[in-house]
């Protein structure tokens, strides 16, 4: 129940994020659902190779680098959810970090 909530809530935080940026269109709230579902399997098996494979990059950005992997994900995820539409790296580095601020306040007010 925990994750459904989790996927609901980040839903709501990808559709307030392409609301907010114009370089990013999301079709509709089902759209968004898949792409927040797609997004956590990506998180849960890509990332983490990506991560390994780019620790001393990663080490020699203090960290930095991370937001690039990020992004990365983001766009992966775009790409395979037909609907959701990011008009470039820029775009999607910004829906990363935008989305990454919304969804954190969004799972702090419900863990209250």
């Amino acid at each position: 129940m925990r994750f459904l909530t989790r996927i609901l809530l980040s839903s709501v935080g990808v559709m307030l994020s392409a609301y907010l940026l114009e370089g990013v269109y999301v079709k509709g709230f089902w759209t968004a659902v898949l792409f927040s579902f797609l997004l956590s399997i990506l998180n849960y098996t890509i990332k983490p190779l990506l991560i390994i494979l780019t620790v001393p990059l990663t080490v020699l950005t203090l960290g930095l680098f991370l937001l690039v992997i990020n992004t990365l994900i983001i766009w992966i995820a775009a790409g395979l959810v037909g609907g959701l539409v990011i008009e470039g790296f820029g775009w999607a580095f910004l829906f990363s970090l935008l989305l990454s601020v919304i969804n954190t306040l969004l799972f702090d007010i419900t863990q209250r």
